[in-house]
């Protein structure tokens, strides 16, 4: 079992508390050193919906990994900040770099197998990950991507169709906006003005894999079914260092929990 997670206090990045939860959950004791990961859940989810309840923690614990879990901007149990700028993934990023040095994580040295830190991310979360990576070279050792894509379906998403949906005017959108609203609503307590927020901050800032690839080891996952993840072959080009797992009979919903998914990446990381 994995030990009781310790919230980990995010200090402010120019002045402007970001309001993140983030935790840190330790592995049994006499583990050898090893380098932490941190885990980045998808849009409309959160640390405890992706990682927790789907055993990622508990499986990463037990194979002595340190981890590190936040809960995104507007989601879970963190605030959702009334100021746009906050959802920008540019800001979203510079954050995660402030929690991680928060966190004690150093930079790589190859003489220290605990410097530097290791990524899993799931759909958003891989987004992230993939421009945190391709930015911080010096701290990023290896990264597992799940549910990636090389275009984004929220820089599609209809946000006027879907305000016209949540106000009870319309009950038709697009099929991706359909998807990702219905996402976002099955899961109780989800802030959808944040949500929206968020999304509106994407299209600002569209992702671009191209722009900026990471140079480290990837190990990008999807369910063979993922509508999502259908640029898995050109983010594997472009990165020129990944291996691609595809999930027989899993989709964007549930590859995730898929116990393969977890074993690969394990012995990806080690």
């Amino acid at each position: 079992m994995a030990e009781t997670p310790v919230p980990l206090q995010v200090r402010a990045v120019e002045g402007i508390n970001p309001g993140l939860f983030a935790e840190v959950v330790l592995p049994g004791g006499g583990a050898r050193p090893m380098r932490p990961v941190l885990l980045l859940h998808g849009f409309a989810s959160s640390s405890q919906l992706n990682w927790h309840n789907t055993g990622w923690v508990n499986t990463l614990t037990a194979a002595g990994r340190t981890v590190i879990t936040v809960d995104l901007p507007g989601h879970g149990r963190s605030a959702a900040p009334a100021d746009p700028a906050a959802y920008r993934p540019s800001r979203i990023r510079a954050d995660l770099l402030q929690l991680l040095t928060d966190a004690g994580v150093l930079p790589l040295a190859d003489d220290d197998p605990a410097s530097g830190v290791d990524i899993v991310g799931y759909s958003l979360g891989s987004r992230l990950a993939w421009e945190l990576g391709a930015t911080q070279p010096d701290l990023v050792h290896r990264m597992v991507l799940g549910g990636p894509g090389s275009s984004d379906p929220l820089a599609d998403f209809d946000l006027a169709g879907a305000r016209e949906i949540l106000a009870g005017r319309s009950e038709t959108a697009d099929g991706v906006t359909a998807e990702l609203l219905r996402m976002a609503q099955v899961i109780p307590g989800n802030d959808m003005a944040a949500l929206l927020g968020m999304v509106e901050a994407i299209k600002e800032e569209r992702f671009v894999p191209a722009g900026a690839a990471p140079r480290m080891p990837l190990l990008l996952v999807a369910g063979d079914l993922d509508t999502f993840a259908t640029g898995i072959p050109e983010l594997a080009e472009l990165s020129g260092q990944a291996e691609v797992l595809l999930l027989p009979g899993r989709t964007h919903a549930n590859a995730v929990t898929s116990r393969t998914f977890k074993q690969a990446a394990v012995s990806f990381l080690a």
